[in-house]
Parts: structure tokens; C-alpha cells; sequence
């Protein structure tokens, strides 16, 4: 079996993220392959995007949100993800009991005794109106039938776990701040949720196996549960085995891939990239050391937004003032420093209110 070193799975990594080179696809297109961003931080997936698509409009993805063609939800990981309509609709089913457990995890004292199915259709039939709601208002809504979880407890397994619901634009618009206003998710989208198969075939984790591997490949089994934090893809991997390849990491773990998906040579040149907070390409899998280095790894878990040099995790950077500071993890070359100065002027300008190029970047070293 071949054995794939972590520069190999960089460059593959790099190429299936659209960070070796940026893509000319829409901006919905991007979206759908990348299997939605992560999106709790509302302004990131503008930045995600931008360093993945050439001439990234950010006015595009505020238009997909308001035209309902991407909606924010509770979805991966039970974070808040920006995917397209369609994946919502087809991938929440399939998460339902995920979700139910994660919230679980936080709230089980609080929760203890409380009829969750209950809970969830009192929760629908609140929402039906379509009046959108907070997290909180929507506690409120039931705290007089069930009072003991406390407001916290309640609206969280509800909003999270209980009741699939997108948040409403103006929410995740660009260069917007608003609070969390929910609705059902069936309703702003017009279309029922898919419902999940009962003959035991699971269509749904078979269609997530070949969405993850085609974006995040190759990967380990781990590494797609730490995608999606679903525990029950065993049986879907298994049913489509016949159809991926195999290979190795220097520490001995089984990658599968589709066959055709790129793997560049592990030489090819890859250009500075700016990446948000939580960006999946980090996040998406179980072993980072592909991206990564372990003395940095909790960086990715802290909502540090990094700098890609030659592929990986080089500094971290963040905007004060209109001005984009960058903090290098290790030293820099001359040619290093002058690609992440540029590279930090492009952003800057992108983020920036208006077109002066008096935005400046600073790098400093640890």
C-alpha cells in the first residue's frame, strides 16, 4: 500500500480546499463542494471564501443567504455551518441524533426527566408561525411547561438539537452585525428535511463519505468523524469501499480517497493563504499534522485566525484598525515576509471600508 508522507497530503489537502490554487467557480458551487464553512463567527466564511475564489464578490454570498440558496444552521459538529439549501435538507436527518447527544453533553443534570419528543413538537408547534425567534424568546415560549432546564438548557436543545432551524439574514450578510432570529428550516427553505432511510442503507452517510473525501481526501475513518462528529459511518464506508482507494500516512493509519480526486506532487508550489477562525480546512480532520504543527494545534480549537505558509499553519493574524496583523509562529525568510505582507494587503483592502490603499500590515516575530 502506497504511504503518503504529510507534504503529499498537504498538497492534496491544499488542492481539494481550493488553497493551491483559487478556484473561477461560483460562489454556490464552492459552497456545496467545500460541504458548507463553519459559520459561528458570522464574518469568517467571507474570508474563507476569499482566499479560495478568484474575484470573490462577498455581495454574491449575501445574495445566497437572502435568496435562500445557503442558509446558516446547527449542523457539523453541532456548530453553526453556511451550507447550501439542498445539503441542509438532505444532510439534517442524518445528524438529528449527534446533535440530541452533544447538547446532551453539556445539559444532561439540567435535561434529566425532561420528554425530548416532547419537548421538540411543543417547540414546532411555537414555530409554526414563522415569527422568527431568539434562542431565547423560544425558552421563554415553553419555560412555563418545563421550567426546571433553566433558559440555557432549554433554547440550546431546542435551536441546537431538537427543532431544525436556519437563522435569518441579516444575520451572516456581509459587513452586517445582527442577533439570531430562527425559524424552521423546512419553512425558509420551502421543502420538508429528508427523511432518513429505514431499510438500514443509509444513503445519506454514503453521499457524506464521498462529499468529505472529495474536499478533505485522502483521510482516515478519525478524520471524517471529526468532520462531521457522527459515530455511525462504518457501515457507509463499508458499502462503498469497492469503489475508493487506499493508502497509508507516515504513522501507519489507512487513508481512503475517491480515485480520481487530485494529488498533486508533493513539490508543487503553494502560495500564502489567509484562513478565518475555525476554518474547516484546520478542523476537518482528526490528525492536523498534514497542516499543522502538534505545539500549535491548539490554535485551531481557540478561534485563532492562521496564516498558510508552504501549506501550513506559519502565524496567526488578526485586524486592528483597518490593519492586518500577522504574528509568525516560526522565522520568516525575506521571501516568506514579502509574501505575507502582500498577501496581508489583499486582505486588508478586501476587509477594508473603502478602496485607499493606506492599509498597512505589520509582522512581528515570536
Amino acid at each position: 500500500m502506497t504511504v503518503l508522507d504529510d507534504r503529499a497530503l498537504n498538497r492534496a489537502s491544499l488542492a481539494r480546499q481550493l488553497l493551491l490554487d483559487r478556484a473561477d467557480v461560483p460562489v454556490v458551487d464552492a459552497v456545496a463542494h467545500l460541504g458548507g464553512l463553519q459559520a459561528q463567527e458570522p464574518q469568517e466564511p467571507f474570508v474563507g471564501l476569499w482566499s479560495r475564489l478568484c474575484a470573490f464578490d462577498p455581495e454574491v454570498l449575501s445574495g445566497l443567504l437572502i435568496r435562500r440558496r445557503v442558509v446558516r444552521t446547527h449542523l457539523m459538529r453541532r456548530t453553526v455551518h453556511l451550507v447550501t439549501a439542498e445539503d441542509a435538507l438532505a444532510w439534517r436527518a442524518r445528524h438529528d441524533a449527534m446533535l440530541r447527544q452533544r447538547v446532551l453533553g453539556n445539559y444532561r443534570r439540567e435535561l434529566a426527566g425532561t420528554d425530548l419528543d416532547e419537548l421538540a413538537a411543543a417547540g414546532r408547534a411555537v414555530m409554526a408561525d414563522d415569527v422568527p425567534r431568539s434562542m431565547t424568546e423560544l425558552a421563554r415560549a415553553l419555560a412555563v411547561r418545563w421550567p426546571a432546564p433553566g433558559p440555557r438548557a432549554l433554547g440550546e436543545m431546542l435551536v441546537a438539537a431538537l427543532v431544525p432551524v436556519a437563522q435569518l439574514p441579516p444575520r451572516g450578510l456581509w459587513r452586517t452585525r445582527a442577533g439570531v432570529r430562527n425559524v424552521l428550516l423546512s419553512s425558509w427553505l420551502g421543502r420538508e428535511i429528508d427523511a432518513l432511510s429505514m431499510d438500514g442503507s443509509d444513503p445519506v452517510g454514503q453521499a457524506l463519505v464521498r462529499r468529505y473525501l472529495a474536499a478533505f481526501g485522502p483521510a482516515a475513518s478519525a478524520d471524517l468523524r471529526a468532520w462531521c462528529g457522527l459515530a455511525g459511518l462504518p457501515a457507509a464506508v463499508a458499502a462503498i469501499r469497492e469503489e475508493l482507494v487506499t493508502f497509508r500516512d507516515e504513522r501507519g493509519r489507512v487513508l481512503l480517497d475517491l480515485p480520481g480526486a487530485p494529488r498533486p506532487d508533493p513539490d508543487t508550489p503553494a502560495p500564502v493563504r489567509f484562513l478565518p477562525a475555525f476554518d474547516n480546512a484546520l478542523l476537518g480532520y482528526h490528525d492536523r499534522s498534514r497542516i499543522i504543527d502538534g505545539a500549535h494545534r491548539g490554535l485551531s480549537v481557540a478561534g485563532e485566525r492562521v496564516v498558510l505558509v508552504d501549506g501550513r499553519v506559519a502565524a496567526t493574524w488578526t485586524v486592528k484598525d483597518g490593519t492586518v496583523m500577522v504574528t509568525p509562529l516560526r522565522s520568516f525568510s525575506r521571501a516568506d515576509r514579502t509574501a505575507v505582507a502582500e498577501q496581508g494587503r489583499e486582505l486588508a483592502l478586501f476587509l477594508s471600508d473603502n478602496d485607499s490603499h493606506r492599509v498597512r500590515v505589520a509582522a512581528s516575530s515570536r
